[in-house]
């Protein structure tokens, strides 16, 4: 099932959820400030080796935080700028961030598991190609964000009482998908 992983060159895309996969989730809450921002061990290593291995490397991010009148735009922008300096400063790059600010409860949500923002980045970025795209999260509703475009799912699995997750790798963070990769 990971045959996959030894297949990837610069023509694929990697798709990244943020909270509990690039950064620390806060649990029941939200990073609203950069100095809520904290890259688990390993993160910032794995980004800079993603950047050679991948094409194109894009951040899709749930944020109703917004939404709720919990942080401005701005403030997520500001949180945003600090990820995308601190990754570039450790030899990484992200390509694109897209966030859907919409409610969970909200009707025709680009919250994922919409596409909205993979169909959002696809028209930014032509030559991205779902079926060589793999979406690594931290939750069931970014396992169906990736499954609903055809991309390869790998599922952040942060203890084992998450239960049974459907995806086609499951790992601890993104040190150990870069260990799958280097094979």
């Amino acid at each position: 099932m990971t045959d996959f992983l030894r297949r990837i060159d610069k023509s694929w895309t990697l798709f990244l959820d943020r909270d509990g996969v690039i950064n620390q989730r806060i649990v029941g809450g939200y990073v609203a400030r950069v100095s809520e921002f904290n890259f688990p061990p390993g993160v910032l290593e794995s980004m800079s080796s993603f950047a050679t291995i991948f094409g194109r490397v894009v951040v899709v991010t749930n944020q109703q935080g917004i939404g709720k009148g919990l942080m401005t735009h701005h403030q997520l922008s500001e949180v945003h700028k600090f990820m995308i300096t601190e990754i570039e400063a450790s030899g990484g790059r992200i390509d694109a961030v897209y966030y859907c600010s919409d409610l969970a409860s909200d009707d025709n949500s680009c919250r994922k598991p919409s596409p909205f923002m993979a169909n959002q980045a696809r028209l930014d970025f032509p030559e991205i190609d779902f079926s060589k795209s793999i979406m690594v999260g931290d939750s069931v509703s970014d396992m169906e964000f990736g499954k609903a475009c055809g991309m390869k799912t790998v599922f952040v699995q942060h203890d084992k009482s998450e239960g049974e997750i459907v995806a086609d790798v499951c790992v601890s963070g993104l040190p150990e998908l870069l260990r799958l990769i280097d094979v």
